[in-house]
């Protein structure tokens, strides 16, 4: 390598160096002390001034701040993973083939369970609750995929009969302790930052076999000298001969800088004296970048940002949000001041009691023997001159007040309340993985109550943005076992799968009250098949769609049926209206002769006067007796007459359609 190309390499290298140093200074100026403390109490770890003391009996460390961040881990862990589904993926509201979308979720959960992703982010919800801040790196890993291997056997079906190895590339979170992640001190978020960087040491064996295998440019590689500041555990400082300090830079750099760099890796084809003019205009302003430095001044790698999405590999997410500050505020954060106490009146209680149970001794010197050592021990002898009562005298010490049993009693509550770990009523938290299916069990509506933030900046700016990085480095890097180009589609984490639980269980609970009849029946069954995690959840919903949709066939038959009630419909009111034509014909008949009927009946009374009688005058006996009988005749046939006159109208009406 030639003179000029060192200088382009040294002018990048001295550019980032100079920006990891400034935000290292910044960071064990502010966070430093605070985070070995932190990670001391959680581990348990004796401190510098602990380790001073003359007593072991103040060694003591209460468990209170350690079982807090535990039962805090472990209920956020219960609710992103209890439910065994953590995220779900769906379409866009503008596309609509979700074929493609179905897949992506069902392989990103296989690869997800082979990189053991779950493993990883639970890490990272460890150091956030221990540092206050989760951070995750996201990259890309050349793995060897062992497969069945099938060849006919003898009846010559195919069966496997041993294995073969495939080379792909699997997408991995990695977590990052907090001691070794750098950021924009200005910056509030990853996204808005000039810049992050990973400042880390990682065994010289992956730096040499990157570099094997053409990742990292090809450079005399030696040990790095070790920093302790940037060591995830302070006693491995030792082994500073087999470690290298890696430091990767994810952002931006000014143009000019990265096009220096970059020229050096052209073509030795190409004359020294002949290069390239540069135009102003592109040496301006800045380009996204991914550089990575060995020891501080061996450029390994640099090249532009080559993800699609143009997005840096890097997720983070505070425990709790502090305004103004990338940096969030974890569980050792808020317990820290009443764990102290705590400790405080713990060690001064041992110590005390260690004072009570052991006084220390006076005596008076010149009535021991000449080379007498005290020593006390059970069963040892000491010889005296004079009454040993007399001699030996015990310093008196105050008796351990009850009262501070109960003063401990009350700071570990505190650090409990502080931590989360129990509310303000003293109710612990409760884990319960038994919940019932489609139902959001009391104990897990407790826990998202409880750590509702913390859940939300874990679901908003880590897991969510994790899930989506994930399947666009897969859709670009293994478009073999990825050949979904949609990058449009809608993430959702463990609060989206449980929060459509709940929302299942409210919609069957509205089925069963509507019932099949209902017109809303059919829309409340798709609300229920989409809200489901079922993985042919599009399937069934095609298939409920195109039920849904007539059939023309069955639409013509239906239509010809309809006709044909339509038909028979008409010829039967025709049958009825010419019954009731007939029926009103009938009644005007017998309303007819009901009027003539009088008449026939004072014919037949004329009749039956005349009738068998002689010539004589009206006063004869008989005939005055005839014409009593016919006039008696006459009032029966004329109630009669008017008795079918009335059963005639009354049946006229009903028979009237």
């Amino acid at each position: 390598m030639d003179d000029d190309k060192k200088y382009g390499d040294q002018k990048v290298e001295s550019w980032v160096i100079d920006k990891v140093d400034q935000w290292r200074d910044h960071y064990n100026a502010n966070y430093e002390q605070k985070f070995d403390e932190y990670y001391r109490l959680w581990r348990g770890i004796w401190s510098v001034e602990d380790k001073t003391r003359d007593s072991e009996r103040s060694r003591l460390i209460s468990p209170a701040l350690q079982q807090a961040v535990e039962s805090s881990v472990a209920e956020v862990e219960e609710a992103t993973f209890g439910r065994g589904k953590w995220f779900d993926i769906r379409d866009d509201r503008n596309d609509q083939s979700k074929e493609d979308i179905a897949y992506l979720r069902e392989q990103l959960s296989e690869d997800f369970q082979f990189t053991k992703t779950r493993k990883a982010v639970a890490e990272c919800i460890l150091n956030a609750a221990v540092f206050g801040t989760g951070v995750g790196e996201i990259v890309l890993e050349e793995v060897k995929e062992m497969k069945p291997a099938t060849q006919p056997v003898m009846d010559g079906a195919m069966k496997a009969v041993g294995v073969t190895t495939q080379d792909r590339v699997v997408v991995k979170l990695r977590p990052i302790l907090p001691q070794n992640f750098l950021i924009d001190p200005v910056a509030t978020s990853i996204e808005d930052a000039l810049g992050v960087a990973i400042d880390e040491f990682v065994p010289k064996h992956q730096v040499e076999i990157g570099i094997q295998n053409g990742i990292y440019r090809d450079v005399d590689l030696e040990s790095a000298i070790t920093d302790s500041d940037i060591e995830a555990d302070k006693e491995l400082t030792s082994f500073d001969e087999d470690k290298v300090r890696l430091t990767k830079y994810y952002g931006l750099i000014p143009k000019h800088l990265y096009n220096d760099a970059v020229m050096e890796e052209d073509d030795d084809e190409l004359s020294k004296t002949v290069k390239p003019e540069k135009d102003e205009e592109e040496e301006k302003g800045y380009i996204e970048v991914i550089i990575v430095i060995a020891n501080g001044d061996k450029l390994l790698k640099i090249e532009e940002n080559p993800y699609m999405m143009q997005d840096r590999p890097v997720v983070a997410f505070p425990w709790d949000i502090v305004p103004s500050r990338f940096w969030g505020r974890g569980i050792c954060e808020k317990g820290y001041n009443s764990q102290k106490a705590l400790d405080a009146e713990l060690r001064a209680r041992i110590d005390a009691l260690a004072l009570t149970v052991h006084p220390m001794m006076a005596m008076d010197a010149s009535r021991m023997p000449r080379g007498a050592k005290l020593e006390i021990r059970p069963g040892k002898t000491i010889l005296t001159n004079g009454n040993p009562a007399e001699i030996l005298q015990p310093f008196k010490f105050g008796n351990l007040d009850q009262v501070t049993f109960a003063q401990a009693g009350e700071l570990q509550k505190m650090v409990q309340m502080a931590t989360g770990a129990i509310d303000a009523a003293g109710i612990p938290g409760t884990i319960n993985g038994d919940a019932a299916a489609g139902a959001v069990s009391m104990s897990m509506g407790a826990i998202i109550k409880r750590h509702k933030r913390t859940l939300i900046n874990f679901q908003e700016s880590f897991l969510i943005p994790m899930i989506e990085k994930t399947a666009w480095r897969y859709m670009q890097f293994d478009p073999d076992n990825y050949p979904v180009s949609d990058y449009k589609f809608l993430p959702s984490s463990s609060l989206g799968v449980i929060a459509r639980e709940y929302e299942v269980t409210q919609l069957v609970q509205l089925l069963q009250t509507l019932g099949q009849d209902s017109p809303m029946y059919p829309m409340l069954v798709s609300a229920v098949i989409d809200n489901m995690g079922l993985s042919n959840r599009e399937e069934i919903m095609a298939q409920m769609k195109q039920a849904s949709e007539p059939n023309p066939e069955a639409q013509q038959a239906q239509q010809q049926q309809m006709q044909m009630q339509q038909e028979m419909a008409a010829a039967q009111l025709q049958l009825v209206q010419a019954q009731a034509m007939e029926a009103q014909s009938r009644a005007q008949k017998y309303q007819v002769e009901a009027q003539l009927e009088p008449q026939v009946v004072q014919a037949k009374m004329a009749a039956a006067l005349s009738t068998n009688l002689q010539a004589g005058n009206a006063d004869d006996a008989e005939f005055a007796k005839r014409a009593k009988i016919a006039e008696l005749m006459l009032k029966e046939e004329d109630m009669k007459s008017n008795e079918r006159i009335a059963t005639m109208q009354v049946s006229s009406k009903n028979r009237q359609p």
